[in-house]
């Protein structure tokens, strides 16, 4: 039998059969992931085969994995030198953003555009919670909107708490597999609750003394929004570092970089301090945001993952 898994414990899975009934799964064995050294061996999203088991109980086997189109990849908080894959089989991300409590940093943004960028995963940010915004904020907000949307990146701004833009963003998940994600207490469950109200998703207050989300969401999990339109929901990220993407290649899941590659002095040019460096004089003259050039840089040099 095939299905989709649909939530990851770590130990135990639910799968989705073709005909939307639902297993309690385990793996088989031990599956190793080609050339891949990852925390979880199953997704939410991987396609998979399994067998139901001669126990008694309602419980399946997985013992196949499909090939996955694609996937976001993180390194693994717990488990040094290990990865671990967030949502796998992806039409399109949205990244959930805020700009006030809690403020949604530069280089995560672009961490997580790189990654998906490097698996050929349509994304769109979310700005939440614009109920917050005083009129100063509003035009950061778009300043930093037209400078993702100059290097295409498109934007949305919606806030739970008035109903703006949801029906906008019903409109972008219609018909595709979107995985939604971002810091803690950016307001994700809150939105899917908006959604899909059926399933009144757990949610929790910013905390006071730190400005920072409280985890209600524990596991990865898809919920079936419509026909052929599925969310995942993911326990909110702190710190995003990239995996598998080697220095030389970065700058070319940034699409500004990638369209200035040929024009460079030296091909295998760093664009850091080389002389004819045709990425660092688009940043002089502002043909490059700065913002994101640091962003370059720290990814480049290691830097926080989390800012």
């Amino acid at each position: 039998m095939k299905g989709v898994v649909v939530k990851s414990t770590g130990s135990w899975y639910l799968v989705r059969d073709k005909e939307g009934r639902m297993h309690r799964a385990r793996l088989r064995g031990k599956f190793k992931q080609k050339d891949l050294k990852v925390s979880n061996p199953l997704a939410v999203g991987d396609r998979v085969e399994f067998d139901i088991e001669d126990t008694g109980e309602d419980t399946v086997v997985i013992n196949k994995i499909e090939d996955r189109e694609n996937y976001i990849i993180r390194q693994s908080t717990h488990k040094t030198a290990y990865s671990h894959i967030i949502a796998s089989n992806l039409d399109q991300a949205l990244l959930i953003v805020t700009l006030v409590s809690p403020r949604t940093s530069f280089g995560f943004i672009d961490r997580f555009l790189v990654t998906a960028e490097a698996y050929d995963i349509s994304t769109t940010l979310v700005f939440n919670k614009t109920d917050l915004y005083d009129e100063e904020i509003r035009e950061y907000q778009r300043q930093i909107s037209h400078m993702y949307q100059q290097v295409g990146y498109e934007s949305l701004s919606v806030s739970a708490k008035d109903n703006e833009g949801i029906e906008e963003m019903q409109a972008l998940l219609q018909g595709k597999t979107t995985l939604l994600s971002g810091h803690s207490g950016v307001g994700k469950s809150t939105l899917i609750n908006l959604l899909v109200p059926d399933l009144e998703l757990k949610t929790s207050e910013i905390s006071d003394f730190s400005d920072k989300g409280v985890h209600t969401t524990t596991f990865a999990e898809m919920f079936e929004v419509g026909e052929d339109t599925y969310i995942i929901d993911t326990p909110g990220i702190k710190e995003l570092g990239i995996v598998d993407i080697p220095a030389a290649e970065l700058s070319h899941f940034f699409p500004e970089m990638r369209e200035r590659m040929n024009q460079c002095r030296f091909n295998n040019c760093t664009h850091f301090n080389e002389p004819g460096c045709a990425v660092v004089e688009a940043v002089r003259q502002n043909d490059i945001s700065l913002t994101r050039y640091e962003s370059y840089l720290s990814m480049m040099h290691g830097g926080d993952n989390r800012k």
